[in-house]
């Protein structure tokens, strides 16, 4: 019944800004935490960014002063601003929440920096 949506991947230059969206639904939402994370090609999924409930937010070092996890409780919806972005965040970005002791993710948007 928890359902979670990534949108706005795309490809985008090293330098250039990006907005993913992370629609929920299934939870009430405001009361939950919730993470981005990303995967490159043969590499492990790796943390990104989290928010609380609260709006208490917390970045990997990698994307410490580039990105932006933000909230819309109205909406559903948690953001990942992406700016400065280089090469190397290239990877399928996901949503995630824990739901009852699980893990639930999302789709997978990609999200592709190149020149």
């Amino acid at each position: 019944q928890v359902q979670l949506v990534e949108s706005g991947g795309g490809l985008v230059q090293p330098g250039g800004s990006l907005r993913l969206s992370c629609a929920a639904s299934g939870i009430i939402f405001r009361i939950f935490d919730m993470g981005w994370y990303r995967q490159a090609p043969g590499k492990q999924r790796e943390w990104v960014a989290s928010i609380t409930s609260g709006g208490t937010t917390i970045y990997a070092d990698a994307v410490k002063g580039r990105f932006t996890i933000s909230r819309d409780n109205a909406r559903n919806t948690v953001y990942l601003q992406m700016n400065s972005l280089k090469p190397e965040d290239t990877a399928v970005y996901y949503c995630n929440t824990g739901v009852g002791g699980r893990s639930v993710w999302g789709q997978g948007t990609q999200v592709t920096v190149s020149s």
